[in-house]
């Protein structure tokens, strides 16, 4: 399956990027690029000011933020509307707001979306955390209220791990997020991730684009995606879908976003945070349902009405997606250096963010690409998986390919009777 590139659109593209990424596929695929600075994020990427001078500079009209950096930053979404440049993302407070899992916790229950047992106040210290602690029941979590991608997460089992946490958690967040704001959820054991596309139009409007499972995860950072769910009856999924969707409705939410919910093991979903952007598996939902996720964040940037109904919406098959790591596949390392060879199959989707000859610094997230089927059936979309796998060469840096091998040869993957512990055991059992 294509998708349409922005040309075909009629919009020229300018691509900001450091001095590292100077040699990237993406500065060189856009119409026009600008350096920000150097390789440190905060003096290039992060750095609000400087990509809001390339943009007057160049005189786009929006800024798409991808899905990292700057994609979920209230404050940056401000000032590119105090510009009068258009952010292609939600509204300023609409990320505040679920950028805080206190107050996203909190919007969700007031719509009815079940969330995770907890307290969803700010503790002002270690000694009302342990009071707390010992009403909601141990074991728990200690979270960031601004985290994200597992950063400014602590497992807890009793209150001397809570005493020790307290401190270096906080300090983490405030170092992370600029936030050192905790709270505390009940630990659901051995769980399944699983989210809901969804997107927004100004005119009220909310659809989902049916469920991705993510459950297979190392360090709280997905590995593999799919979809529709292995997991799920039609009945939960349908219960799940409408929830997600409710949620939504609840903010106003207005352009694309993702719902994540955990479930325990007697299919009990809980709201876990929502992202308002894209997400790097994005792909798998526009495999099974052939709607361009980018063109649609386009279009409602645009203020432009959702083009389709929710039944409208079908899903035809199964889609997968890997997603290629430029890291130690059992230490999970990070390898950066030269590509100085890169051979990759015909037969399957690839978003990749370098080619032969290209440098993968140590500087950013080692991802260096994603791999995509898309087949009738989940079984087929797994053999056309491993074929495609098999199919790849990466020289000059090391890959997380044969853990990915590994994965989808796994009996458990291929039964769909996996959780996010699952990569911890197949690490175990091959170690």
């Amino acid at each position: 399956m294509s998708f349409v590139p922005a040309n075909v659109l009629g919009i020229q593209t300018v691509a900001v990027y450091s001095e590292a990424d100077a040699m990237a596929l993406f500065v060189e695929e856009a119409d026009e690029a600008v350096c920000l600075g150097p390789a440190q994020a905060k003096k290039s990427y992060l750095d609000i000011e400087k990509v809001i001078e390339a943009a007057k500079q160049t005189g786009v009209d929006g800024v798409h933020p991808g899905y990292g950096f700057l994609s979920e930053n209230a404050d940056f979404a401000l000032r590119l509307e105090q510009e009068g440049i258009t952010f292609i993302g939600p509204d300023a407070k609409i990320i505040e707001l679920m950028g805080s899992k206190i107050q996203s916790r909190q919007q969700m229950k007031r719509a009815g979306v079940p969330v995770v047992p907890g307290w969803d106040g700010s503790l002002e210290s270690v000694e009302e955390a342990l009071e707390l602690a010992e009403q909601i029941g141990y074991p728990l979590m200690l979270k960031a209220s601004a985290g994200g991608g597992g950063i400014g997460m602590a497992f807890i089992q009793n209150p001397e791990e809570l005493r020790k946490a307290y401190a270096t958690t906080r300090q983490r967040a405030e170092s992370a997020f600029g936030d050192g704001t905790l709270f505390l959820e009940k630990f659901i054991n051995n769980p399944r991730h699983i989210e809901v596309q969804v997107a927004g139009d100004h005119e009220g409007n909310v659809i989902h684009l049916f469920e991705r499972e993510c459950s297979v995860q190392r360090r709280n950072q997905k590995v593999v995606e799919e979809s529709p769910s292995p997991f799920l009856d039609e009945e939960t999924s349908q219960e799940l879908l409408e929830t997600a969707v409710r949620g939504v409705k609840q903010i106003g939410y207005t352009t694309v976003g993702t719902m994540e919910f955990i479930f325990d093991d007697q299919k009990n979903f809980y709201f876990l945070e929502m992202n308002t952007r894209l997400q790097v598996e994005h792909p798998v939902t526009e495999e099974i349902t052939g709607i361009d996720l980018v063109e649609l964040q386009l279009r409602l940037a645009a203020k432009q009405p959702l083009p389709l109904k929710q039944e409208d919406v079908k899903r035809t098959g199964h889609s997968i997606e890997c997603r290629l790591y430029a890291e130690d596949p059992k230490t999970f390392f990070p390898s950066p250096g030269t590509v100085t060879r890169l051979v990759l199959p015909e037969e399957a989707r690839l978003d990749f963010g370098i080619k032969e000859g290209n440098n993968v610094t140590p500087f950013y997230d080692p991802m260096i690409g994603k791999i995509i089927v898309h087949a009738d059936t989940r079984e087929e979309a797994i053999e056309k998986m491993d074929k495609a796998l098999e199919k790849i060469q990466v020289e000059g840096i090391t890959t997380n390919k044969t853990l990915l091998q590994m994965i989808v040869q796994n009996s458990d993957f291929q039964y769909g009777e996996y959780t996010t512990k699952f990569l911890d055991k197949l690490l175990l059992v091959n170690t």
